[in-house]
């Protein structure tokens, strides 16, 4: 049951990528629960829609989605190729965006019902007082919506460490590029002798997603004792 090299390589490169899908899928997804629970306006419903599109469509959908955009022939792929020198497809960077894309919904999601409890009363009379919209959102809305940004957090880190079918579909599953965990199980699966490997790799599998969990219960009791203790 020891891992070998190659697998400890694999877990690494599956950190890394939930890592960095939810450091940079964390201020979207804010800015879109944010936007969704304190605006009205025309094109909220298809927003909704659009921002929970990839928990209803297959994977492999919003995969293919992602390889029309941002592949090298893709409207925003041709440019960051030709401005940047940035390469998504077949990358880990975007294995990071396929597995961000599908952690963004439940993001969104915990995010949302945070900042949808905080009392509307305590803004307003905030900026009764003279604060800005901004001093209002930095000292009132942002610390009491932290239970929701942390569950999004964690929810997002395990969903992404969990992604496969849009990785698989934009990013390929290439050895020490691309191949995260699901993608490891799937290829050890498809390969005679691989059971052992498959059952290490779905052992760290399953004990990263628990921990996940666990930190993000941890962490939003922590947060609304906090809050509650505040008020």
């Amino acid at each position: 049951m020891m891992l070998s090299g190659g697998e400890w390589a694999i877990i690494g490169l599956s950190l890394k990528v939930a890592i960095a899908a939810v450091a940079v899928t964390l201020p979207i997804a804010y800015a879109l629960a944010w936007l969704l629970a304190r605006r009205q306006f025309r094109g909220k419903l298809l927003l909704d829609a659009a921002v929970h599109l990839p928990l209803v469509v297959p994977p492999v959908v919003t995969g293919w989605l992602l390889l029309v955009a941002f592949g090298r022939n893709g409207p925003v792929g041709r440019v960051l190729e030709d401005w940047f020198g940035v390469t998504l497809v077949f990358s880990w960077t975007g294995a990071a965006l396929a597995a961000g894309v599908m952690a963004l919904p439940l993001m969104v999601r915990a995010m949302r019902l945070s900042i949808e409890a905080v009392d509307r009363r305590l803004v307003d009379a905030a900026r009764t007082l003279g604060s800005s919209p901004w001093a209002a959102f930095r000292r009132i809305t942002l610390p009491l919506s932290l239970p929701g940004i942390f569950a999004g957090i964690m929810l997002g880190f395990a969903r992404a460490l969990g992604e496969f079918g849009a990785t698989i579909t934009f990013a390929a599953n290439i050895p020490g590029q691309t191949r995260t965990l699901p993608l490891a199980i799937y290829t050890a699966l498809q390969s005679p002798g691989g059971e052992a490997m498959v059952t290490r790799l779905a052992l760290v599998s399953v004990a990263l997603s628990i921990i996940a969990i666990v930190a993000s219960e941890y962490l939003v009791r922590r947060a609304s004792g906090e809050r509650a203790h505040a008020l």
